[in-house]
């Protein structure tokens, strides 16, 4: 992932600095301005420099003659996504995405990234993947790789693309290599964060422990999942429907070779000639209004099944998401097996 400050410059710099700057960035040329605080004044393109140059500046004056002074931007932490689709079917490719203090935060390049969503993502990477052993006696199941890259990686490098940037990864088996694996995420252009089980608090208690959210709505994983999933359209779906929790579902389908009867008190009161049934399995996967995680209790062994049976319970609004696409849990070396096989050809 290309480090965003590469499309930051001083609002003092010379014309020539930044005409230096916009021939490395070549098809991303765009530069945003700021002021010693990091706070976005304006952008600058080349076609802003020639137009400078034939009003009569030269290349050694400060560039704040030159720049345009109320430049596109997103704030982070908001949820208006369509803004943010807007701008990228309108061929807005490159948008600073600022801070409440109007500090440049990170750069969404829509040649790379699909998508700018106002998630935080959790990844459950502390189990011991026992079914694994003896690959998982000395690495953790998420490090395994898959292809040219670990497990959790594929997981975080799709979210990525869709603009999450604030993780938190729950560890503790090994979990020291996946925090030396991944350390803070900077690199990435992402928060990373862990959070330590001391003990085994379920697939989704270890959410309790954390206390500092960025955004309103939760998106918590398994990390020995591969999948394509449309991280964007999932969103949409969630915030259309209004929902507490939207748990993505695998479709199962279960061929009858026979007929089957329809019964009341013995009587037959219908048949189907060899249907086919279609039922939803969990697929570990679970996007979250943030208020709706206070249920989880602290420190107790807590599943996500647990967490969506209270929602029911107490009336909040709990959706399926049909997957569309690839999903696989690497649980046991068949799956892993398979796993080696399709990443050849999954379209990511």
């Amino acid at each position: 992932m290309n480090n965003f400050k590469a499309h930051l410059i001083h609002l003092d710099s010379s014309i020539e600095q930044a005409l230096l700057q916009l021939n490395v960035l070549g098809k991303d040329a765009i530069l945003f301005a700021i002021n010693e605080n990091g706070a976005l004044i304006g952008a600058l393109t080349d076609g802003d420099i020639r137009r400078g140059l034939l009003k009569g500046f030269t290349i050694h004056e400060p560039l704040k003659l030159i720049i345009q002074s109320n430049p596109r931007f997103i704030r982070k932490g908001e949820s208006e996504l369509h803004k943010i689709i807007e701008y990228r079917e309108n061929n807005f490719r490159i948008i600073p995405v600022l801070d409440k203090d109007d500090k440049v935060v990170n750069v969404i390049n829509f040649r790379s990234m699909r998508s700018y969503l106002p998630i935080d993502a959790v990844i459950m990477a502390g189990g011991r993947g026992q079914r694994l052993s003896p690959l998982t006696d000395t690495t953790p199941k998420p490090l395994l790789l898959v292809g040219d890259k670990p497990i959790i990686d594929h997981n975080i490098s799709r979210l990525s693309q869709y603009g999450i940037d604030d993780f938190w990864i729950s560890v503790k088996y090994l979990g020291e290599q996946i925090e030396s694996y991944f350390g803070n995420g900077a690199d990435r252009n992402v928060s990373i964060k862990y959070v330590w089980e001391d003990q085994p608090l379920g697939t989704i208690g270890a959410v309790s422990k954390i206390k500092d959210f960025q955004h309103e709505y939760v998106l918590v994983s398994n990390s020995d999942l591969l999948t394509n999933l449309d991280y964007e359209d999932f969103f949409l779906d969630f915030i259309e429907k209004d929902a507490d929790i939207s748990i993505v579902t695998i479709p199962y389908q279960v061929n009858i070779p026979y007929a089957v009867l329809e019964t009341v008190d013995g009587a037959v009161k219908d048949f189907k000639e060899k249907p086919t049934y279609t039922y939803y399995s969990n697929g570990g996967i679970y996007l979250i209004k943030k208020t709706a995680l206070k249920i989880i209790p602290e420190n107790i062994n807590f599943n996500a099944t647990d967490l969506i049976e209270q929602l029911i319970k107490k009336g909040k609004k709990v959706i399926s998401y049909p997957l569309v696409g690839y999903w696989l849990d690497i649980g046991n070396p068949q799956d892993f097996e398979k796993a080696h096989k399709d990443i050849k050809n999954i379209k990511f």
